[in-house]
C-alpha cells in the first residue's frame, strides 16, 4: 500500500477506527494547530495569531498541508476519525477551522459547518467533551459558536461558562462566545457573512459592520 504524506489520507472501503495513515494525519493536525499543551491543557498563547489572525500565509499553509484531508472530510470519508478523542478533535478542526482558512471569503468556508456542528453536539451529548484537555474543548465548542441558531448560541455560552469556571485560562473564549451570542440575538444571523453568501444586508446591519470587530 502506498504511503501518503500528512494531509493526504488513503481511501479505504471499510474502517474500524483510524488506521496508521489516519493517525499520522490526526497527529499532524494536532501538532500544527495546538503544539504541546501545558499542565492545564492549554496551548501556548502565541497560537492565538495562528488561530484567529486571518493571515494569507496561514491560509496558504492550511490549503497546502490539509486541503486534501478537508475534501475527504467534507465527503464523509473521515467519519471514522471520530472513533477516538484525538481524531474527533482533529476532524472538527478540519471542518470548522481549516475550512475557514482554505476557503476564506467564499461560501465554501461555511459549507462544512453543519457536519462540524453535528459532530460537536453528538460528542457533547455523550459527555465526551468533559474528558478532553481544555483547549480541545474550546475547539469542540466553536461549531456551536459559529451557528446562527439562538438556542445553540445559548448552549454554547453555557458550555464556555462551565469551562471557564473549571479552567480560568479559557475565560477569553467565554467573552468571545458572548459576542457571538449577542450578534445572533440582535440580528438572527452574522451580518459579516452576508456579502459572502449573497444575502442582502439591512441598514442596521450595514451600520453594525462599520463598527470595529464586527466581523470577528
Amino acid at each position: 500500500m502506498r504511503e501518503n504524506p500528512p494531509g493526504h489520507p488513503i481511501d479505504r472501503p471499510q474502517h474500524n477506527g483510524p488506521g496508521a495513515s489516519d493517525v499520522e494525519n490526526i497527529n499532524a493536525i494536532h501538532a500544527y494547530w495546538f503544539g504541546e499543551l501545558n499542565a492545564a491543557g492549554l496551548a501556548d498563547d502565541n497560537r492565538q495569531a495562528l488561530w484567529f489572525g486571518a493571515s494569507p500565509e496561514t491560509d496558504a499553509e492550511c490549503r497546502e498541508r490539509f486541503g486534501s484531508a478537508l475534501a475527504h472530510a467534507r465527503g464523509g470519508r473521515l467519519a471514522h476519525w471520530a472513533d477516538t478523542d484525538r481524531g474527533l478533535v482533529a476532524l472538527v478542526v478540519l471542518l470548522d477551522q481549516f475550512s475557514r482558512n482554505i476557503d476564506r471569503g467564499r461560501p465554501e468556508a461555511f459549507a462544512a459547518d453543519a457536519q462540524a456542528l453535528t459532530l460537536a453536539q453528538t460528542a457533547i451529548g455523550s459527555g465526551r467533551d468533559r474528558r478532553l484537555p481544555a483547549i480541545h474543548r474550546v475547539f469542540l465548542y466553536l461549531p456551536l459558536e459559529h451557528s446562527e441558531n439562538l438556542q445553540i448560541q445559548r448552549e454554547c455560552l453555557r458550555l464556555f461558562s462551565v469551562l471557564a469556571a473549571e479552567e480560568p485560562g479559557t475565560a477569553g473564549f467565554l467573552r468571545y462566545a458572548q459576542c457571538h451570542h449577542d450578534v445572533i440575538e440582535r440580528f438572527g444571523r452574522f451580518p459579516h457573512r452576508n456579502a459572502i453568501l449573497g444575502r442582502a444586508s439591512t441598514d442596521e446591519e450595514l451600520r453594525f459592520l462599520e463598527e470595529p470587530g464586527s466581523s470577528f
